[in-house]
């Protein structure tokens, strides 16, 4: 992989995200967005707010990223942009390590408006370190951009890529903990979601909502979602077609 060649990518990538201020909302406003509905839609019980708050702080970011990041690689694919791209001497590697820093650096903007919205305007009460939740959340983001990245490989129109979504995502939110705990599955369904990454994203999220030290646990589901973002970026990058089909 060579640097200059990611840099430019990545560099690239932002010239076009900046001309495209509907992408830039959808990723930026409606996380936070969502997360001052749910504020108020809990009005009346605060206690709800914090219990879930947390978790859907990595939730939101995560979709978001994941849906805008496979719809703008696809366009770029349909375009002939990406067949153009690799026509030139730059690797598949450097191509998706420049959309990942691209879209990463849009991630920690969102991470830090939507962490610094539910703690310090929304009253998100958490035990442990705000620092923590913000980690927590950007991994959460860029593994929403990895997977779209990798999913875009596999469609053939925008419409295609937002199919995913319920393949991909519904899934996992539906088997992460968010609406009961993992141990009060059935086994069965235990067992997948113990492999799925937005499990540990929600356990990750838990851990700095109720304890104020770092625990092995977090360090644990901190890593195993930073590993899931890298191998699937690793996947995105080797299942890229050099000429659109």
């Amino acid at each position: 992989m060579n640097l200059s060649r990611t840099l430019a990518t990545a560099a690239r990538v932002l010239r076009q995200l900046r001309h495209d201020p509907r992408s830039i909302a959808l990723m930026i406003l409606v996380p936070c967005l969502m997360l001052f509905l749910l504020r108020y839609v809990f009005d009346g019980s605060a206690r709800t707010f914090d219990a879930i708050g947390a978790s859907l702080l990595g939730i939101f970011p995560l979709i978001t990223m994941f849906l805008v990041t496979s719809i703008a690689t696809l366009r770029e694919r349909t375009s002939g942009t990406l067949e153009r791209l690799l026509a030139l001497p730059i690797g598949k590697a450097d191509l998706i390590a420049g959309y990942a820093l691209a879209f990463g650096a849009v991630a920690v903007v969102q991470s830090v408006l939507a962490t610094a919205l539910a703690v310090w305007g929304l009253g998100l009460d958490v035990t442990g370190s705000t620092w923590l939740l913000l980690l927590v959340a950007l991994l959460d983001a860029l593994l929403g951009t990895a997977l779209g990245l990798f999913v875009s490989a596999f469609a053939a129109s925008e419409f295609q890529a937002v199919q995913f979504m319920p393949a991909v995502i519904f899934p996992q939110l539906l088997l992460c903990g968010l609406f009961t705990a993992r141990p009060n599955m059935q086994p069965i369904l235990e067992a997948i979601s113990n492999v799925l990454p937005m499990s540990y994203a929600v356990d990750g999220m838990n851990e700095v909502l109720q304890h104020t030290d770092v625990t092995g646990n977090f360090v644990r589901d901190v890593a195993v979602v930073a590993g899931c973002a890298l191998l699937v970026l690793g996947l995105g990058a080797a299942t890229l077609r050099r000429r659109t089909a």
